[in-house]
This record gives C-alpha cells, structure tokens and sequence, in this order.
C-alpha cells in the first residue's frame, strides 16, 4: 500500500477546492508564502519564470488559450529549495510531492489570477 499517492490525492483535492473557490484558501496560501520569499505575487512569478528560461510557460498561464504544463523539476528550479521547503512546511507535505503539487495547480492559479490576460500590477 502506498500511503504516499495517497497523501497526494488529498492534499491535491484540497488545493483543487481551494482554486476552485477563488484567490483565498490554498491559493492564497500559497501565494502568502511565495511572497515571504521575496516573490512578489503574479508579476513577481512572471519574472522568476523568464529568469529561469520559462517566459513561455508563464506567458501562457496568463494570456487567453491553452495554459503550457509544467513539470515538478522545472518548479524546483525556478522557485528553489528554500521556497518548495516552505510551501511543503506549510501544507505539511514533503517538498517533492509540494513541488508536483505547485506544477499541477500553479498555471491555473495564474490563470485565475488574471482574467483579462494581463498581469494587474499589485502596487
């Protein structure tokens, strides 16, 4: 029996619900701790992405058609070690199922984010 997969399956049902019910719960949760590490809501997302080489992944997610998948590894390299570690922390997972967890759910909170296409500047 793998307890881990399902661990996963819950903890995803639970950031599907939360997405699904607007910017707060796991979403906004999860946006609360990119930006105690310096990464400041969607524009801030944006520019760590294209940082990374993943301008098009992000672009996608926030333009109107099809969101680009991403994968666990490439939001371990674009976020880092310290952030995975502090999302995981605080949904109580381990930092790679956080990190799958983030690549699932991460183009549609961006997406969600911005309903017009374009990135609303927070300031």
């Amino acid at each position: 029996m793998e307890a881990g997969m399902g661990l996963f399956d819950q903890v995803s049902g639970m950031v599907s619900g939360a997405l699904g019910g607007g910017s707060g719960g796991v979403a906004g949760q999860l946006m609360g701790v990119l930006q105690q590490n310096g990464i400041s809501g969607v524009s801030g997302l944006v520019q760590q992405f294209e940082q990374n080489g993943l301008g098009a992944h992000v672009a996608s997610w926030v333009g109107s058609g099809e969101n680009l998948p991403i994968s666990a590894d490439q939001v371990q390299q674009v976020l880092g070690s310290p952030v995975i570690a502090s999302i995981a922390q605080k949904f109580g997972v381990d930092p790679q199922t956080a990190a799958q967890l983030i690549a699932q759910h991460l183009p549609a909170a961006v997406d969600q984010a911005t309903p017009g296409g374009a990135v609303a500047d927070a300031s």
